[in-house]
């Protein structure tokens, strides 16, 4: 009986980490990316917020939107923005890039919905 015990709790104690649980999982990319990022990123080009506009941002040199005032990290950080990289970004930008000036953004949790933000800005016509 004890093993059985021992594995629901394990499940059981990995829930509350996600934000997303419990809400609807279809929710869109362009959702998601609204839910976690629309108060400071737009992807229309040349509307930066109190971050920079995520326009084109696969391919793109970190700290390199021009009239954003980036902090030192992120300008110096060598980072070209891929897939990867975002992913990583979005779930802990501390860990990314230390000093990156995105307090108090602290990161996206739930995994579906960082691969949900990226898969939409890397769409076209966004």
């Amino acid at each position: 009986m004890r093993p059985r015990f021992i594995v629901l709790l394990c499940g059981l104690a990995s829930l509350p980490l996600s934000p997303s649980y419990g809400q609807d999982a279809g929710v869109s990319g362009e959702q998601a990316f609204n839910n976690s990022c629309r108060t400071c990123h737009t992807v229309k080009d040349g509307d930066n917020r109190a971050g920079p506009n995520l326009h084109d941002i696969i391919g793109r040199k970190a700290g390199s939107v021009a009239n954003f005032p980036y902090s030192q990290a992120m300008k110096s950080s060598d980072i070209v923005w891929d897939e990867r990289t975002l992913l990583h970004f979005i779930e802990d930008p501390e860990a990314v890039v230390s000093g990156n000036g995105m307090k108090p953004y602290t990161g996206v949790r739930s995994a579906e919905d960082r691969a949900r933000i990226v898969a939409f800005l890397k769409s076209p016509g966004k």
